[in-house]
């Protein structure tokens, strides 16, 4: 089993039930299981088109057995099935979920970073991440 950190955030619709769905989706992955939850932050959001609502922002340690990009693959359905579209690029989102660590593994795909490239300049990943390492 790899431990890895996961951020996890809401900014559409019912925030924290949102995240409890996600949360719910994600404990119930095969080969995986979650470890440690930080408390749910507000944040404002950073870098999207003005207006949006605040966002609801947590991290998750876990540990799991599925490959990353197969476990970047099943996090992208789960938030498919929490309504998640896309749209804006950092525009408002039902749910987000994001691969922050993976292990000690580095991988530079085009669809998938790790550690996720923006991960120290956002206090909103970097807060409830402290928490749980």
């Amino acid at each position: 089993m790899v431990t890895c950190y996961l951020g996890i955030g809401s900014n559409l619709g019912d925030r924290k039930k949102n995240i409890t769905l996600a949360l719910k989706e994600i404990r119930a992955l095969k080969k995986t299981k979650v470890i440690k939850i930080s408390r749910i932050i507000e944040t404002e959001p950073v870098g999207g088109p003005p207006g949006q609502g605040n966002f609801l922002n947590a991290a998750l340690k876990i540990t799991t057995d599925i490959p990353p990009v197969s476990l970047l693959r099943k996090l992208k359905i789960i938030e498919k099935r929490l309504g998640r579209t896309k749209t804006l690029r950092h525009g408002p989102r039902t749910i987000d979920l994001d691969i922050l660590f993976y292990g000690d593994r580095i991988i530079n795909r085009k669809d998938l970073m790790i550690p996720h490239p923006r991960l120290f300049e956002r206090e909103f990943v970097m807060k409830p991440l402290s928490e749980i390492i």
